[in-house]
């Protein structure tokens, strides 16, 4: 990610499981998201990047809200403080639920994985 970025380009760092670009509404603040599961998605087609779900500035005085889809910032609409706090709560309550599904199948391995290993030792 270069330390001066370029308006209208979205940096995307596959080594980091990162993207950033210059906010859309012109402002000249960074806009850097996470990559991941549960970050932001981003696809290229044709050369042309897509990131979802939308990218909300609400940590930006502009508040900017918008999607990039096929190399095009098409706007989203303003959200209030109400919907903003709801989003985040929204997105946290994804993340748990995404981590305990993870510690869930951490705990199952050490369960099955000496099952299998039996099974396996025995079956061959």
């Amino acid at each position: 990610m270069p330390k001066v970025l370029e308006p209208g380009l979205l940096y995307v760092s596959d080594t980091y499981d990162v993207a950033g670009h210059l906010c859309a509404c012109g402002c000249g603040n960074k806009v850097i998201t996470p990559l991941g599961p549960v970050g932001w998605k981003f696809q290229e087609k044709n050369g042309l990047p897509s990131l979802s779900p939308s990218i909300g500035s609400w940590q930006l005085p502009c508040q900017s809200h918008y999607w990039i889809q096929g190399g095009e910032v098409n706007w989203a609409g303003k959200w209030t403080p109400a919907q903003i706090e709801a989003g985040r709560r929204a997105q946290e309550a994804r993340d748990r639920a995404y981590y305990k599904s993870l510690e869930r199948q951490r705990r199952w391995r050490w369960i099955t994985a000496p099952w299998q290993w039996l099974k396996g030792f025995f079956l061959r």
